[in-house]
């Protein structure tokens, strides 16, 4: 072996090549590509997977988060408390609605937002907080729920990375007043192109969703409400399907590739700590690094491939500095920001390509 690419998509296209086939011949034999018989069958399997009442699939993971902010009438003049360390997409969903993102710094074991923090910054102008799964693993929601029902705040999860994780044996997806997916190629549950859902077992705002994804129409044509045109398609419905019935099996897979690592670099990386709560997804393996870019420049020349999630961060991105966020902020995701190096991880990794990686981690650490 030479080397390990960081994700190779094809691999689970080729591994379900017939079945997918299947599924997508059956949509163009259909005749019917939007809001049809296959969204419906998709929404009912993935509530049922999330063990909630409605799963309302959506164009991508940023518009279900918006989708799920304007469900709960968030907009200007509304503060949204996030997380510091997160993919931008969680602050730009919070302007897309015209509230503002008001950061918080993360726990330094987990990575996951530091519920303490977010209780000192709840102020009379919030009207929700987003829990964000990161990299598969459960936040802390039972604290996170408890803070926020005391101030009469939302609470809402940004499931992105997190398809089937559990927190204190509980699905994700349905541990708060909503939740958001994102099914975007690299995904634990992945389309082919992007996709999206909310997930809720609440009747009103599930009502709320669906009219908001299609120019909040109830009956064609007549716009209840000011909506978006951000609707999952027939094809993306079709595939998800399939990939659904094989998540569990997958997320085993990358569960014991992490114990691989976890195992072998446990003494020599830094990696985030597994909340006693949570039964992580693995969606990424990521490890902090005094000397971030000399490691992955030194695993690349081994020809292990790495990537970076995420620097650099939110507030620190350009469209957010323009609101007068600046280094120094929040420290604790910073720290690790600077650091953070994510490995190869997906389901169809070999052993052979494991321990590839881990022995070139431990050349180099």
């Amino acid at each position: 072996m030479t080397g390990v690419q960081f994700l190779d998509l094809r691999a689970a296209v080729n591994e379900l090549e017939a079945e997918t086939g299947d599924a997508i011949r059956r949509v163009l034999e259909s005749g019917r590509y939007i809001l049809g018989d296959e969204v419906e069958a998709f929404e009912s399997e993935f509530a049922a997977f999330c063990d909630v009442r409605h799963c309302i699939g959506v164009g991508n993971g940023l518009d279900a988060l918006q989708l799920l902010l304007r469900g709960l009438g968030v907009g200007p003049g509304d503060e949204v408390v996030v997380p510091a360390y997160t993919a931008v997409a969680t602050w730009m969903a919070v302007t897309l609605v015209g509230a503002t993102p008001v950061g918080v710094d993360v726990d330094g074991a987990t990575w996951n937002v530091d519920a303490e923090r977010v209780g000192a910054a709840l102020t009379p102008r919030t009207k929700a907080v987003i829990a964000v799964h990161l990299f598969g693993q459960p936040a802390a929601i039972d604290s996170l729920a408890e803070l926020t029902a005391q101030r009469g705040v939302a609470l809402i999860e940004d499931a992105a990375q997190a398809h089937g994780a559990r927190y204190d044996g509980r699905r994700v997806g349905g541990l708060a007043r909503g939740a958001a997916f994102s099914f975007y190629p690299t995904k634990n549950l992945a389309a082919l192109g992007d996709g999206g859902a909310v997930t809720t077992d609440d009747d009103e705002l599930a009502d709320a969703v669906r009219r908001l994804r299609t120019y909040g129409w109830r009956e064609r044509d007549v716009s209840e409400l000011k909506g978006l045109n951000s609707r999952l398609d027939e094809i993306q419905a079709a595939v998800l399907r399939v990939r659904l019935g094989h998540l569990e099996r997958w997320n085993r897979r990358r569960a014991e590739i992490a114990e691989l690592y976890l195992h072998t670099l446990d003494d020599r990386v830094a990696a985030p700590a597994v909340a006693p709560w949570a039964e992580p997804v693995w969606h990424l393996f990521v490890i902090a690094a005094e000397s971030r870019d000399e490691l992955r420049d030194e695993l690349a020349q081994r020809g292990v491939e790495t990537l970076v999630h995420y620097w650099p961060l939110p507030h620190l991105t350009p469209a957010f500095r323009a609101d007068g966020w600046r280094e120094g902020s929040l420290p604790v995701a910073e720290r690790l920001g600077e650091r953070s190096v994510s490995l190869p991880l997906y389901p169809q990794l070999s052993d052979a390509a494991c321990h590839y990686v881990i022995d070139a981690v431990l050349a180099c650490a």
